[in-house]
């Protein structure tokens, strides 16, 4: 198949053109937007690399992809995600997903499918959702940042939780070291949330990603025991205010569409659909 020129490595002279392609979308671009507006494009402090494609004439930014513990390509045409798999296909996988914004993910994964495939599962259809207003439901006052001496007791919760959303479990291969590590890592910088009954946690979230004007909810999580009482949407309001509120950013969530529940939930907290992400899981 005839490629195109070919994706480039993008560095700290390209940082104000990668900061206005991610200021186009904000809350689609949430996860890298954190990471660049934090480290810039140094590969080495960004955890990864950022993969550009220029316009022919112009030389503008017209694609950009985040290669690092998952990829994350957020803008480009079909050539750009040729390239991008091009790119990609130099040396052995090392992601552990595909996500972002759908149309990319798909077209990118269409590229990659032949020679990293097949995945272990595909979320095609994931509604991006936003709020940044106050919350339509009460927030729970019961929840709260978790303290680090806590992690013990919030760690297996955090652990039941990706199980269930991802399908294996994160101690897989070195213990949790990893794992509890990040989850640490979210506790000590205050975006670790809980609700604790009887020293057990009834309802889990955190702030996946922070950038400046948007913070993205994950792990939403309610103990099997304590379904059906409420906690998902007043917990998941009570996130959604602290950042909303408290951090004036707009808060943002994404959600399999089959999820009917959780999606309910989050339309019932105010969140309206402003995207579709999709994510590739190896």
């Amino acid at each position: 198949m005839l490629r195109l020129a070919g994706a480039r490595l993008l560095d700290e002279k390209d940082y104000p053109a990668v900061r206005s392609l991610l200021a186009a979308d904000p809350v689609g671009s949430c996860m890298v937007s954190a990471r660049v507006e934090l480290a810039g494009c140094d590969p080495w402090r960004l955890g990864g690399e950022l993969w550009g494609t220029d316009r022919r004439r112009s030389g503008e930014l017209q694609g950009l992809c985040f290669a690092g513990p998952n990829m994350i390509p957020l803008q480009g045409n079909a050539a750009a995600l040729r390239s991008f798999a091009d790119r990609a296909l130099r040396k052995p996988r090392t992601c552990s997903s595909l996500v972002g914004p759908a149309d990319q993910v798909l077209g990118l994964w269409d590229e990659l499918v032949h020679e990293w495939g097949p995945a272990r599962e595909v979320r095609p259809d994931q509604p991006l959702m936003a709020l940044d207003t106050a919350p339509a439901v009460e927030p729970d006052p019961a929840v709260r940042p978790v303290r680090p001496d806590e992690i013990d007791v919030y760690f297996p919760a955090a652990v039941a939780m990706f199980r269930e959303e991802v399908g294996i479990d994160p101690r897989l291969g070195d213990g949790g070291v990893g794992y509890r590590a990040r989850v640490a890592e979210l506790i000590a910088s205050g975006r670790a949330f809980a609700r604790f009954e009887k020293g057990q946690v009834v309802f889990k979230a955190e702030i996946g990603a922070l950038s400046h004007s948007v913070g993205q909810i994950q792990g939403v999580w309610v103990h099997p025991r304590h379904r059906g009482r409420g906690l998902g949407a007043s917990g998941t309001a009570a996130v959604s205010d602290r950042l909303v509120r408290g951090l004036g950013r707009i808060a943002s969530l994404y959600v399999n569409s089959y999820n009917t529940p959780a999606l309910a939930v989050y339309r019932r907290v105010g969140f309206r659909q402003v995207g579709r992400y999709a994510t590739v899981l190896f």
